[in-house]
Protein backbone atom coordinates (compact mmCIF):
# COMPACT_ATOMS: atom_id res chain seq x y z
CA UNK A 1 0.00 0.00 0.00
CA UNK A 2 2.99 2.70 0.97
CA UNK A 3 4.67 1.69 -2.36
CA UNK A 4 1.08 2.71 -4.03
CA UNK A 5 0.65 5.55 -2.42
CA UNK A 6 4.60 6.48 -3.17
CA UNK A 7 4.04 5.65 -6.99
CA UNK A 8 0.89 7.71 -7.26
CA UNK A 9 2.46 10.52 -5.29
CA UNK A 10 5.21 10.97 -7.68
CA UNK A 11 2.88 10.39 -10.68
CA UNK A 12 1.40 13.52 -9.51
CA UNK A 13 3.61 15.30 -9.81
CA UNK A 14 3.97 14.55 -13.47
CA UNK A 15 0.67 15.02 -14.02
CA UNK A 16 0.05 18.35 -12.33
CA UNK A 17 -0.11 20.75 -15.64
CA UNK A 18 -3.02 18.96 -16.52
CA UNK A 19 -4.37 18.97 -13.26
CA UNK A 20 -4.07 22.55 -13.60
CA UNK A 21 -5.61 23.36 -9.80
CA UNK A 22 -3.47 23.81 -7.09
CA UNK A 23 -6.03 23.39 -4.31
CA UNK A 24 -6.79 19.99 -5.90
CA UNK A 25 -3.95 18.81 -5.97
CA UNK A 26 -3.14 19.37 -2.43
CA UNK A 27 -6.14 18.08 -1.69
CA UNK A 28 -5.55 14.70 -2.85
CA UNK A 29 -1.87 15.13 -2.14
CA UNK A 30 -2.85 15.22 1.94
CA UNK A 31 -5.53 12.31 1.33
CA UNK A 32 -3.26 10.00 0.13
CA UNK A 33 0.27 10.37 1.60
CA UNK A 34 -2.45 10.16 5.21
CA UNK A 35 -2.10 13.70 6.32
CA UNK A 36 -5.85 13.91 6.66
CA UNK A 37 -6.32 10.73 8.31
CA UNK A 38 -6.83 6.82 7.54
CA UNK A 39 -8.12 6.14 4.17
CA UNK A 40 -9.61 3.13 2.82
CA UNK A 41 -8.45 0.71 -0.09
CA UNK A 42 -11.98 1.29 -1.65
CA UNK A 43 -11.43 5.42 -1.30
CA UNK A 44 -8.05 4.96 -2.22
CA UNK A 45 -8.49 3.20 -5.60
CA UNK A 46 -11.54 5.62 -6.01
CA UNK A 47 -9.22 8.39 -5.90
CA UNK A 48 -6.50 6.83 -8.20
CA UNK A 49 -9.23 6.38 -11.00
CA UNK A 50 -10.48 9.71 -10.96
CA UNK A 51 -7.06 11.05 -11.48
CA UNK A 52 -6.17 9.27 -14.26
CA UNK A 53 -9.53 9.83 -15.68
CA UNK A 54 -8.96 13.43 -15.34
CA UNK A 55 -5.24 13.92 -16.53
CA UNK A 56 -6.70 11.35 -19.20
CA UNK A 57 -9.22 14.03 -19.93
CA UNK A 58 -7.01 16.89 -19.74
CA UNK A 59 -4.09 15.60 -22.07
CA UNK A 60 -6.32 14.53 -24.95
CA UNK A 61 -5.76 16.51 -27.95
CA UNK A 62 -9.45 18.58 -28.90
CA UNK A 63 -11.85 16.79 -31.21
CA UNK A 64 -11.83 18.16 -34.45
CA UNK A 65 -14.68 18.37 -36.42
CA UNK A 66 -14.10 17.65 -40.14
CA UNK A 67 -16.67 19.28 -42.28
CA UNK A 68 -17.81 17.06 -46.01
CA UNK A 69 -19.54 19.37 -48.66
CA UNK A 70 -22.45 17.45 -49.63
CA UNK A 71 -22.64 16.74 -52.91
CA UNK A 72 -24.57 19.63 -54.95
CA UNK A 73 -27.96 18.74 -56.28
CA UNK A 74 -28.12 15.02 -55.24
CA UNK A 75 -30.84 15.28 -53.11
CA UNK A 76 -32.85 16.83 -55.87
CA UNK A 77 -34.67 13.84 -56.91
CA UNK A 78 -36.48 11.12 -55.16
CA UNK A 79 -35.13 7.22 -55.34
CA UNK A 80 -37.14 4.46 -57.20
CA UNK A 81 -36.62 1.77 -54.82
CA UNK A 82 -36.57 -2.18 -55.49
CA UNK A 83 -36.52 -1.87 -59.25
CA UNK A 84 -36.28 -5.46 -61.40
CA UNK A 85 -33.69 -4.10 -63.99
CA UNK A 86 -32.19 -6.12 -66.74
CA UNK A 87 -29.64 -5.39 -68.99
CA UNK A 88 -29.36 -4.30 -72.89
CA UNK A 89 -26.30 -3.43 -75.32
CA UNK A 90 -25.68 -1.63 -78.48
CA UNK A 91 -25.97 -3.97 -81.14
CA UNK A 92 -27.83 -6.41 -79.60
CA UNK A 93 -29.77 -8.63 -82.30
CA UNK A 94 -33.06 -9.23 -82.00
CA UNK A 95 -34.90 -12.83 -80.49
CA UNK A 96 -38.17 -14.38 -79.68
CA UNK A 97 -38.03 -12.45 -76.59
CA UNK A 98 -36.38 -9.26 -77.49
CA UNK A 99 -38.05 -8.68 -81.00
CA UNK A 100 -36.39 -4.93 -82.06
CA UNK A 101 -32.76 -4.89 -82.53
CA UNK A 102 -30.49 -2.48 -80.76
CA UNK A 103 -28.39 -0.86 -83.57
CA UNK A 104 -30.58 1.88 -83.61
CA UNK A 105 -32.35 3.65 -80.36
CA UNK A 106 -35.40 5.71 -79.80
CA UNK A 107 -33.11 9.18 -80.50
CA UNK A 108 -30.48 7.73 -82.78
CA UNK A 109 -31.28 5.83 -85.53
CA UNK A 110 -27.15 4.79 -86.65
CA UNK A 111 -26.96 4.03 -82.18
CA UNK A 112 -23.79 1.48 -83.30
CA UNK A 113 -22.51 3.29 -85.95
CA UNK A 114 -22.08 6.10 -83.64
CA UNK A 115 -21.22 4.12 -80.50
CA UNK A 116 -18.35 2.69 -82.57
CA UNK A 117 -19.11 -1.30 -82.46
CA UNK A 118 -20.83 -4.24 -81.15
CA UNK A 119 -20.91 -3.62 -77.08
CA UNK A 120 -20.53 -7.09 -76.08
CA UNK A 121 -21.82 -8.14 -72.64
CA UNK A 122 -19.94 -11.09 -72.80
CA UNK A 123 -17.21 -10.34 -69.91
CA UNK A 124 -14.30 -12.23 -71.93
CA UNK A 125 -14.75 -9.29 -74.25
CA UNK A 126 -14.97 -6.41 -72.04
CA UNK A 127 -11.78 -4.19 -69.99
CA UNK A 128 -12.09 -4.93 -66.20
CA UNK A 129 -10.55 -1.34 -65.77
CA UNK A 130 -12.48 0.50 -67.66
CA UNK A 131 -15.44 -1.62 -68.00
CA UNK A 132 -15.93 -0.84 -71.93
CA UNK A 133 -15.86 -2.59 -74.63
CA UNK A 134 -12.20 -4.27 -76.02
CA UNK A 135 -11.45 -4.12 -79.41
CA UNK A 136 -12.34 -0.43 -79.99
CA UNK A 137 -12.58 2.68 -78.17
CA UNK A 138 -16.18 3.80 -77.67
CA UNK A 139 -17.50 6.89 -79.19
CA UNK A 140 -20.50 7.10 -76.54
CA UNK A 141 -20.48 6.77 -73.32
CA UNK A 142 -20.62 3.07 -72.24
CA UNK A 143 -22.24 3.73 -69.10
CA UNK A 144 -25.99 3.78 -70.22
CA UNK A 145 -29.14 3.14 -69.37
CA UNK A 146 -33.22 2.74 -71.10
CA UNK A 147 -36.37 4.03 -68.96
CA UNK A 148 -39.67 3.15 -70.52
CA UNK A 149 -40.78 6.63 -72.00
CA UNK A 150 -40.14 8.75 -74.71
CA UNK A 151 -40.86 12.52 -74.87
CA UNK A 152 -40.76 12.83 -78.76
CA UNK A 153 -43.51 10.49 -81.29
CA UNK A 154 -43.51 10.97 -85.01
CA UNK A 155 -41.26 13.84 -85.14
CA UNK A 156 -43.10 16.36 -82.24
CA UNK A 157 -42.72 16.57 -78.82
CA UNK A 158 -45.86 14.87 -76.53
CA UNK A 159 -48.12 16.91 -75.06
CA UNK A 160 -47.56 16.21 -71.59
CA UNK A 161 -43.76 16.34 -71.70
CA UNK A 162 -43.80 20.26 -70.67
CA UNK A 163 -45.84 19.32 -67.39
CA UNK A 164 -44.54 15.93 -65.97
CA UNK A 165 -40.11 16.25 -67.04
CA UNK A 166 -39.18 18.72 -64.08
CA UNK A 167 -36.23 19.73 -66.00
CA UNK A 168 -38.34 20.72 -69.39
CA UNK A 169 -38.10 24.20 -69.17
CA UNK A 170 -34.35 24.50 -69.05
CA UNK A 171 -33.23 21.91 -71.60
CA UNK A 172 -36.29 23.08 -74.53
CA UNK A 173 -35.17 23.62 -77.75
CA UNK A 174 -37.51 23.11 -80.39
CA UNK A 175 -40.71 21.03 -80.91
CA UNK A 176 -39.49 17.34 -81.93
CA UNK A 177 -36.06 17.31 -79.79
CA UNK A 178 -35.90 15.30 -76.66
CA UNK A 179 -34.98 16.86 -73.32
CA UNK A 180 -34.29 13.19 -72.17
CA UNK A 181 -30.93 12.14 -74.25
CA UNK A 182 -27.76 11.84 -72.10
CA UNK A 183 -29.28 12.77 -68.68
CA UNK A 184 -28.04 11.39 -65.89
CA UNK A 185 -29.11 8.51 -63.60
CA UNK A 186 -27.47 6.97 -60.41
CA UNK A 187 -28.07 3.28 -59.96
CA UNK A 188 -27.43 1.91 -56.46
CA UNK A 189 -27.19 -1.96 -55.96
CA UNK A 190 -25.14 -3.68 -53.46
CA UNK A 191 -24.02 -0.89 -51.61
CA UNK A 192 -22.16 0.47 -54.32
CA UNK A 193 -23.44 3.13 -57.09
CA UNK A 194 -23.43 3.92 -60.80
CA UNK A 195 -23.35 6.79 -62.97
CA UNK A 196 -25.26 6.45 -66.25
CA UNK A 197 -26.83 8.95 -69.17
CA UNK A 198 -30.42 8.03 -70.19
CA UNK A 199 -29.73 7.06 -74.08
CA UNK A 200 -32.82 4.82 -75.10
CA UNK A 201 -36.23 4.15 -74.12
CA UNK A 202 -37.76 0.73 -72.63
CA UNK A 203 -38.30 -2.06 -71.95
CA UNK A 204 -41.47 -2.54 -73.64
CA UNK A 205 -43.06 0.80 -72.95
CA UNK A 206 -42.47 4.48 -73.96
CA UNK A 207 -45.19 6.18 -72.40
CA UNK A 208 -45.15 5.47 -68.74
CA UNK A 209 -44.47 8.94 -67.25
CA UNK A 210 -46.23 8.21 -64.41
CA UNK A 211 -43.34 5.60 -63.13
CA UNK A 212 -40.09 7.39 -64.17
CA UNK A 213 -41.20 11.08 -62.81
CA UNK A 214 -44.18 9.78 -60.72
CA UNK A 215 -44.79 7.69 -57.42
CA UNK A 216 -45.88 4.74 -59.74
CA UNK A 217 -44.46 1.42 -60.50
CA UNK A 218 -43.21 -0.56 -62.98
CA UNK A 219 -46.03 -2.49 -64.96
CA UNK A 220 -46.16 -5.72 -65.45
CA UNK A 221 -44.07 -7.46 -68.19
CA UNK A 222 -42.48 -10.45 -69.77
CA UNK A 223 -39.55 -9.36 -67.80
CA UNK A 224 -40.92 -9.71 -64.13
CA UNK A 225 -42.10 -6.38 -64.37
CA UNK A 226 -38.74 -4.54 -65.63
CA UNK A 227 -38.38 -0.99 -65.06
CA UNK A 228 -34.73 -0.14 -66.12
CA UNK A 229 -32.51 -1.53 -68.99
CA UNK A 230 -28.59 -1.10 -67.75
CA UNK A 231 -25.64 -1.08 -69.83
CA UNK A 232 -22.74 -4.40 -69.73
CA UNK A 233 -20.20 -1.54 -67.84
CA UNK A 234 -23.65 -0.53 -65.64
CA UNK A 235 -23.54 -4.34 -64.93
CA UNK A 236 -20.15 -4.99 -64.28
CA UNK A 237 -19.48 -1.98 -61.72
CA UNK A 238 -22.88 -2.99 -59.80
CA UNK A 239 -22.15 -6.49 -60.07
CA UNK A 240 -25.78 -7.14 -61.41
CA UNK A 241 -27.11 -10.01 -62.40
CA UNK A 242 -29.53 -11.05 -65.09
CA UNK A 243 -32.75 -9.81 -63.55
CA UNK A 244 -31.98 -7.86 -60.32
CA UNK A 245 -33.13 -5.21 -58.27
CA UNK A 246 -31.49 -1.68 -57.82
CA UNK A 247 -32.29 1.64 -56.76
CA UNK A 248 -32.49 4.35 -59.19
CA UNK A 249 -32.27 8.27 -59.39
CA UNK A 250 -32.25 11.60 -61.76
CA UNK A 251 -29.31 13.10 -61.28
CA UNK A 252 -28.03 16.48 -62.39
CA UNK A 253 -24.25 16.63 -64.34
CA UNK A 254 -22.55 18.68 -61.02
CA UNK A 255 -23.95 16.00 -58.82
CA UNK A 256 -21.75 13.23 -60.69
CA UNK A 257 -18.66 12.30 -58.73
CA UNK A 258 -15.94 10.63 -60.78
CA UNK A 259 -15.73 7.53 -62.18
CA UNK A 260 -15.78 5.12 -65.58
CA UNK A 261 -18.69 7.01 -66.51
CA UNK A 262 -16.81 9.80 -67.40
CA UNK A 263 -14.11 8.15 -69.44
CA UNK A 264 -15.38 7.90 -73.29
CA UNK A 265 -18.08 9.34 -75.94
CA UNK A 266 -19.07 12.67 -77.85
CA UNK A 267 -22.19 12.68 -75.79
CA UNK A 268 -20.41 12.29 -72.42
CA UNK A 269 -20.86 15.53 -70.41
CA UNK A 270 -17.38 15.34 -68.55
CA UNK A 271 -15.22 14.26 -72.20
CA UNK A 272 -16.81 17.05 -73.63
CA UNK A 273 -15.58 19.47 -70.83
CA UNK A 274 -11.83 18.28 -71.34
CA UNK A 275 -12.31 18.97 -74.96
CA UNK A 276 -13.59 22.50 -74.20
CA UNK A 277 -16.82 21.80 -76.21
CA UNK A 278 -19.57 24.16 -75.76
CA UNK A 279 -22.31 22.36 -73.35
CA UNK A 280 -25.17 24.38 -74.88
CA UNK A 281 -24.58 22.80 -78.45
CA UNK A 282 -23.46 19.53 -78.17
CA UNK A 283 -24.71 18.24 -74.76
CA UNK A 284 -27.82 20.63 -74.47
CA UNK A 285 -29.56 18.73 -71.68
CA UNK A 286 -26.76 18.98 -69.39
CA UNK A 287 -25.67 22.47 -70.20
CA UNK A 288 -27.26 24.06 -67.34
CA UNK A 289 -26.21 21.99 -64.37
CA UNK A 290 -22.73 21.20 -66.17
CA UNK A 291 -21.10 24.17 -66.57
CA UNK A 292 -20.04 24.19 -63.37
CA UNK A 293 -18.44 20.58 -62.81
CA UNK A 294 -14.51 20.05 -63.10
CA UNK A 295 -13.22 17.83 -65.88
CA UNK A 296 -9.95 17.97 -65.47
CA UNK A 297 -10.53 15.20 -62.82
CA UNK A 298 -9.42 11.45 -63.78
CA UNK A 299 -12.01 9.07 -62.89
CA UNK A 300 -11.42 6.22 -60.77
CA UNK A 301 -11.37 2.50 -61.98
CA UNK A 302 -12.41 0.30 -59.52
CA UNK A 303 -14.15 -3.40 -60.16
CA UNK A 304 -16.49 -6.00 -58.77
CA UNK A 305 -16.99 -9.33 -59.41
CA UNK A 306 -18.94 -10.50 -62.89
CA UNK A 307 -21.99 -12.32 -62.00
CA UNK A 308 -22.93 -13.23 -65.68
CA UNK A 309 -24.42 -11.74 -69.07
CA UNK A 310 -28.50 -10.99 -69.26
CA UNK A 311 -30.58 -9.10 -71.70
CA UNK A 312 -33.46 -6.94 -71.32
CA UNK A 313 -36.93 -6.35 -73.74
CA UNK A 314 -36.54 -3.59 -75.61
CA UNK A 315 -39.65 -1.61 -76.80
CA UNK A 316 -39.80 -0.40 -80.58
CA UNK A 317 -37.62 2.73 -81.17
CA UNK A 318 -39.02 4.11 -83.93
CA UNK A 319 -41.73 6.70 -81.86
CA UNK A 320 -39.14 9.08 -80.70
CA UNK A 321 -36.64 8.81 -83.70
CA UNK A 322 -35.67 12.59 -84.53
CA UNK A 323 -33.59 14.67 -86.88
Amino acid sequence: MDFLRRTLLAGLVVLMPALAQASLYQDLRSKISGDSGAMSSADFERMAMQIRERAIQQTRPPAVTVLTAPVVGFGKYPWHRNIMTTVFWIGERPTARNPVPNNRSAWDANWARNYGGYDNPDPRYRDPRTFAPRGFVPRQNPFYIALPYCDVSRGNTKPEAKSVIPWFRDCYEKPGKTVLKGRWIAIHHGGKTAFAQWEDCGPFRTDHWQYVFGNERPRPNLNRGAGLDISPSVRDYLGMGKNDLCDWKFVEANSVPDGPWKNFGDNNTFALKRKGANLYQYDRNNARNGSTINAAIRPSTSSVPLNGSSAGVRASPSVGFQE
